[in-house]
Parts: structure tokens; C-alpha cells; sequence
């Protein structure tokens, strides 16, 4: 049987944020109406070389594959003139189990799909008018995000903070020609980035909380993208105790490891307090934000659905630009 290689620089070609974000919402609303199968998250952690992996997958009902993902964070390796980010695809056909393609994409679609559900979130929670966004974080994950952000939404002001003063310079200097009409600023701390933002990113892989509950204004939407592990960590409990709406990935995901992890143990919020999934929220199924005053957390630990429903996307736009890869058999 032959199958197929595919490689970063024509998987970046043809996939972008657009495709992504509304590949995305659709596999929200497939996981929260019961259409995905996925298993636990594997985490292996090696913290002698702030090294993490993660090992998702997921079956989309209904879809021609299956879809296994490894993706990895190495935090020491810009050190080593090496990003931090790494990964593959591998996708099976559903109906024998055949390996199809192997997307050697490093960790390149994994930004992409978490990008775009801190996109969706925000189309769901965020205010309609927003002026300034607070992001918590420098990293490759912090500059997707607000490129996603910009496909749902305008704002004129961009905070932001990590604690690493250089590698933020390097943000500003660099979101500041992506994003020419808008004003970016060094905030000199986290909460002078939060304080006044009607929006606020967290992508960092922070094991000690950031952002707490007194530094936020009424109104604000948080997307919470950092705490995929149950050591991880970016809000104080009290943000969840203090907003109107918290939405979850996967409630049963954010149990075990997100945001929701911390609160539960902490006793700040209560599961039944959750208000619930985004995929609910693309569903119709539960309202999202009611008024402009309201505080709104998303709580994303990252799917498996992201990744199969991405994956999938390429081989398709891949058929129909007869893109063809590179063939081996097996």
C-alpha cells in the first residue's frame, strides 16, 4: 500500500488561519454533540530539558481518517538557534486502519488549530467593540493568537508582557510591522498589560499563576491557552470564581488539566458552575455572553478533534490543489 510524506513548507502553503478557525468551530460543535471519538491526553514531561510531549488523537465521525498527533515544547532550545516547537501527523484511513500520510508539519498545524480556537472562543465571549488587548506571553503561540484574533475581531492597542523583557521587544518590534495601524506597547508588568484590556491572551507554559481576579475590568473576555498540563498554570482561581461565564474545551478535559483543574482544587468554582463547552456555544445550545459587562473565561487545553479536523483539511485542500507529496509504500 503506498502512502504519503508532507512537509512544513507546503502544508504552511496551503493551509492558513481562515481555513483553520472554521475547521476549528466545526469540530467543537462535533465534539460537544457526541460525533467525536477521541482518548485521554498522553503527557510525558522531561524536566531536565523543560521538554513536554503531548499526545492527542481523534476519529470525526463520519470522516475518511483517524488522526494520531505528536507535538512537543522544548523551552531551552532557542539557546540552541532551534524553536521550541516540533510535532507530526499521522492519519490512518478509518475504514482499515491504513496508514495514509504523515504530515511532518513541526508543530506548524498544532499552532495553527490553537490559534484558532482562541479564535472561535472570542467570537463567542468577547465583546462585540473591543479597544485593548493584553498577551501574556512572547512565544510562537502568542503571535497565532492575534493573528487569529484579527480574523474575528478589530482593536486598536496591543499590551504586552512576558517575563522575559527582550523576547517581548522582539514581539512588539515584529507584531508592530504584521499589524501596522496598531498600537503595540511593552507593559512593564502583567497586570499594567491586563488592567485596562477588553481582551486578554495567555500563552505561556507558566507552572505559577499570572493574572489575578483584582485586574480585571468589567466587560473582559480571557482565553486561557497555557495550562494543557496539570502542573500548568496562567490565572489565579480566583478569575474563575469572579466571571460571569466560564466555557471549556472539554469540561472533562479542563477537569484534569486546564484552568478548571486549579479552580476545583482550589474551591473556587464548582463544576456545576461551568457554563459550558464551545462547542455548546457553536451549537446554540448555551448563550454566550449577555452583556458588555460581563467577565468571560475560555479554558482551552486543546483537542484532539483540532488536530484531526486540520489534518483532514490538508489532505483535501492537498487533493484539489494536486498536491501530491511524496510517495512510499508500506
Amino acid at each position: 500500500m503506498e502512502a504519503r510524506l508532507y512537509f512544513e513548507p507546503e502544508i504552511k502553503k496551503l493551509v492558513g488561519l481562515k481555513e483553520a478557525i472554521e475547521a476549528v468551530e466545526d469540530s467543537f460543535a462535533a465534539y460537544s454533540s457526541g460525533r467525536a471519538v477521541l482518548p485521554g491526553v498522553i503527557n510525558l514531561d522531561l524536566p531536565e530539558f523543560q521538554g513536554e510531549v503531548h499526545v492527542k488523537g481523534a476519529y470525526l465521525r463520519g470522516s475518511e481518517y483517524y488522526v494520531i498527533k505528536v507535538a512537543s515544547g522544548f523551552f531551552r532550545n532557542p539557546e540552541l538557534g532551534l524553536p521550541v516547537g516540533n510535532g507530526l501527523m499521522q492519519v490512518f484511513e478509518a475504514r482499515t486502519g491504513q496508514l495514509a500520510a504523515i504530515l511532518f508539519d513541526r508543530g506548524y498545524l498544532t499552532e495553527l488549530r490553537t490559534a484558532a480556537a482562541g479564535a472561535v472562543a472570542a467570537k463567542y465571549l468577547a465583546r462585540s467593540s473591543i479597544d485593548r488587548v493584553a498577551v501574556i506571553g512572547s512565544g510562537y503561540q502568542a503571535r497565532f493568537q492575534l493573528r487569529a484574533l484579527a480574523q474575528v475581531r478589530n482593536f486598536k492597542e496591543v499590551a504586552a508582557w512576558s517575563r522575559n523583557p527582550e523576547n517581548v521587544r522582539k514581539y512588539v518590534e515584529e507584531m508592530n510591522k504584521v499589524f501596522p495601524g496598531i498600537v503595540f506597547l511593552q507593559a512593564a508588568s502583567a497586570e499594567s498589560a491586563v488592567r485596562e484590556a477588553d481582551l486578554v491572551i495567555t500563552a505561556t507554559p507558566s507552572r505559577q499563576p499570572i493574572v489575578r481576579a483584582e485586574w480585571l475590568k468589567p466587560g473582559v473576555h480571557l482565553t486561557a491557552m497555557g495550562s494543557d498540563g496539570p502542573e500548568k498554570q496562567e490565572l489565579f482561581p480566583e478569575v474563575l470564581a469572579r466571571a460571569d461565564r466560564v466555557f471549556c474545551d472539554s469540561t472533562s478535559q479542563c477537569r484534569r488539566l486546564g484552568e478548571l483543574h486549579h479552580g476545583l482544587e482550589a474551591g473556587m468554582i464548582t463544576e456545576d458552575e461551568v457554563s459550558g463547552e464551545i462547542g455548546e456555544l457553536v451549537l446554540g445550545l448555551k448563550p454566550g455572553r449577555q452583556s458588555d459587562e460581563e467577565i468571560t473565561v475560555a479554558d482551552l487545553t486543546g483537542l484532539g478533534v483540532q488536530d484531526a479536523a486540520v489534518a483532514t483539511l490538508f489532505l483535501r485542500l492537498a487533493r484539489e490543489a494536486d498536491v501530491p507529496g511524496q510517495a512510499f509504500n508500506i
